[in-house]
């Protein structure tokens, strides 16, 4: 195998090439990048300057076994906590919405998954290509340094396991991951109301990923036939919609479950319309963005101050 070869081959490989060991990374005179190894189970940063061989760097280390965990990728920002992975989409998302930056009180950064649709995950059973993509740009983000991670649709909780386990930073793929928790707030006789984008595709298995089982009351209203009405290409008549119908909505499944005591918003495009609903309901109410701001507290902790 060339060392060209070694440089592509993936991650945790172990390399024992006796005599020889071949950190495979190519470097330029100026540039010394650090090579990260496992060694008899701990990690050993090396960063070797003895003579390079056809542009990659190599060490001496006689008669051992290595395995390769790879380059750290170099940070180029800093200060973002939360990683957003959104879809890609072109309507206008507003303050409020998951995928505008005024949202936030904090820095976020945002990854566009190039090539991936709101078709792709909003169907009954998402295709495993469509996680895979949302993984690699997952262990991105934590690369560039993030210290959590969400996604721009709440039906992504269909991958909630496979993307939390690819990396080792918290992840929230869905605003229903709060519905548990939220349930526990109220008594045995209360139900969660969920109102969602199109109730068609929130299925059982969703509901399952999501941590919400039979134990949980639960009603769920789909904006569906009224979907054109809050996904306009307009700023302005988008929240227009949004606070017209997402009251409108929440009151009709009150008035077919008066026993809802709080609700719970799948869709990221949602926040902006929380307020008014709010408004409408006097229930609380609970959506990605109260997620998301519970997410940053909590890998974000500051020291308080005050007096005696």
């Amino acid at each position: 195998m060339s060392l060209a070869q070694l440089d592509r081959e993936a991650n945790f490989q172990s390399i024992n090439r006796g005599s020889i060991l071949v950190g495979a990374a190519p470097i330029l005179e100026s540039e010394l990048p650090t090579v990260l190894l496992i060694h008899n189970g701990k990690s050993v940063s090396m960063q070797n300057q003895n003579a390079n061989e056809g542009g990659y760097k190599k060490g001496l280390f006689s008669g051992q076994t290595w395995q390769k965990v790879g380059r750290p990728t170099p940070k180029r920002t800093f200060g973002q906590a939360i990683g957003i992975l959104l879809l890609d989409t072109e309507y206008p998302r507003i303050p409020g919405d998951i995928g505008n930056a005024t949202t936030y009180p904090f820095p976020v950064m945002f990854r566009v998954v190039k090539g991936v649709v709101t078709e792709d995950i909003l169907c009954e059973k998402p295709d495993e290509s469509v996680c895979q993509r949302f993984i690699e740009e997952a262990k991105e983000l934590e690369a560039e340094g993030v210290k959590a991670i969400t996604t721009s649709c709440g039906y992504f909780v269909y991958f909630q396991e496979e993307i939390a386990d690819a990396v080792n930073i918290p992840v929230v793929t869905s605003s229903l991951i709060q519905v548990p928790f939220v349930a526990k707030m109220f008594g045995k006789n209360k139900r969660i109301g969920i109102i969602c984008g199109n109730s068609k595709y929130l299925t059982e298995t969703h509901l399952k990923k999501a941590g919400i089982d039979g134990s949980i009351n639960i009603a769920v209203a789909g904006l569906d036939k009224h979907w054109s009405s809050v996904n306009g290409p307009d700023p302005k008549s988008r929240l227009e919609g949004l606070e017209k119908t997402l009251p409108k909505v929440a009151k009709e499944l009150i008035s077919k479950h008066p026993d809802i005591a709080a609700l719970v918003f799948e869709c990221t495009n949602f926040p902006p319309g929380a307020a008014a609903v709010q408004e409408a309901t006097g229930l609380p109410v609970f959506d990605i963005v109260t997620l998301i701001y519970m997410l940053h507290d909590s890998v974000v902790r500051k020291r308080y101050s005050g007096h005696m």
